[in-house]
């Protein structure tokens, strides 16, 4: 019979692999993206001036960071999708505390959530440049839009969900139901309100994004608007792969994040 030590170990090992397995082979797809996506614009399977390549925009991001200007729009765009992002998932939750608290503005706001949450938020873009005006603050609302209304009905769902004999149990006790949040229905809710950072790091960049291209000279949203405008694709594309990179990387900070909030409140 093995010992407990040793299955823990022998837990840990497969898991260690499996993990490897996973990274090779995502290592793997993205290598044979990149292939692909080379010998098609080499031999014309694709329009190479719309597509461009991967040696094109590698050789486009090198110069725009020798020069300095790709570290411009870079911090600019981190900078309001972040700031989105913290907003918008910290105001869901606020959000989501006072429905769950308050009945009665549950059942007000309602309908209200409903038709915010159906309703396109780029629809909302010309409103709020014209009500903050063409800068960082139409910008970053966008991305707050974007992210607080699913934030407040993913995790409002998530406290209306948990077992309601927890807070009878306190209740039992002469707990109030601020006291049975605290201590039943918002523990207990803590995995969903993790996996909605997740869901709000990429909602986050799409509110940027667009607001980018609807009002910014700088940043991200901005380049791909002005390589379409002056028929670069090759910049088009090279801001995309940034991007895509940046959302990677915010996304794996977060699964860190996750991690860490799991290990030390779950």
């Amino acid at each position: 019979m093995k010992s407990d030590k040793q299955l823990y170990d022998n837990y840990l090992k497969k898991l260690k692999k499996e993990r490897k397995i996973v990274l090779t082979w995502q290592v793997i797809i993205l290598a044979v993206f990149f292939v692909l996506w080379e010998v098609a614009s080499r031999f014309y399977w694709i329009d190479p001036l719309l597509f461009s390549s991967p040696t094109k925009v590698s050789i486009s991001v090198v110069e725009r960071f020798s020069n300095g200007s790709m570290f411009t729009h870079l911090s600019v765009t981190l900078f309001e999708t972040i700031l989105g992002f913290i907003i918008g998932t910290i105001g869901g939750v606020v959000l989501a505390t006072l429905l769950w608290s308050f009945t009665r503005f549950s059942k007000v706001m309602d309908p209200y959530l409903v038709v915010l949450n159906a309703m396109p938020k780029v629809a909302l873009g010309p409103i709020i440049i014209v009500a903050l005006g063409p800068g960082y603050m139409a910008i970053i609302m966008m991305g707050f839009l974007v992210s607080v209304i699913i934030t407040t009905l993913t995790v409002y769902s998530a406290f209306n969900e948990v077992d309601p004999n927890y807070s009878k149990v306190l209740k039992s006790f002469g707990a109030t139901r601020w006291q049975c949040f605290k201590e039943a229905v918002f523990p207990a809710t803590m995995p969903t309100m993790i996996s909605t950072l997740k869901v709000n790091v990429g909602l986050s960049w799409v509110g940027v994004i667009v607001g980018e291209y609807l009002v910014s000279k700088q940043g991200l949203g901005y380049l791909i608007i002005y390589g379409f405008q002056v028929f670069d694709f090759t910049l088009v594309m090279s801001s995309l792969v940034m991007i895509a990179i940046l959302a990677a990387i915010m996304y794996k900070l977060v699964e860190k994040l996750e991690s860490w909030l799991i290990k030390h409140t779950v």
